[in-house]
């Protein structure tokens, strides 16, 4: 299991989002971050999508969080860049596997992605303030 850039660079972003009481404009994000512009907007518009970020139009616009740091975790976060994040595919909900009745590796899969779900959920973006 890797995480993507797309999931390394969204949860940056909501770290300095989230450091920051006002919204703040695309383009100062993409540069604080040191993030391509263009791929940045692109994961914005997933993480509007989600309900994690709001956007301002305006003069004084940009992006914000949607809710306090401390109600989103990093694995809010990665669940929505991430389109896999299991060990292994045949633990996936996503995909019936012919052998998950007689696999004996199964609850070991399950288990470990069950243990990495965990620990994302203990982070906020408050604790990486």
């Amino acid at each position: 299991m890797t995480v993507s850039a797309k999931g390394r660079y969204a949860l940056r972003v909501m770290i300095a989002l989230a450091a920051r009481e006002n919204t703040v404009p695309l383009k100062e994000l993409a540069a604080q971050e040191e993030i391509p512009y263009k791929f940045l907007e692109s994961i914005m518009t997933e993480l509007v999508k989600a309900g994690l970020v709001t956007a301002v139009r305006g003069k004084c616009g940009g992006y914000r969080l949607a809710n306090p740091p401390e109600e989103c975790t990093a694995a809010d976060i990665l669940h929505v860049t991430e389109t896999s994040f299991t060990a292994s595919a045949c633990a996936s909900d996503k995909k019936d596997c012919p052998r998950a009745e007689i696999c004996p590796t199964l609850p070991m899969w399950r288990a470990l992605d069950d243990a990495v779900d965990s620990l994302l959920k203990q982070y906020t973006l408050k604790d990486f303030l």
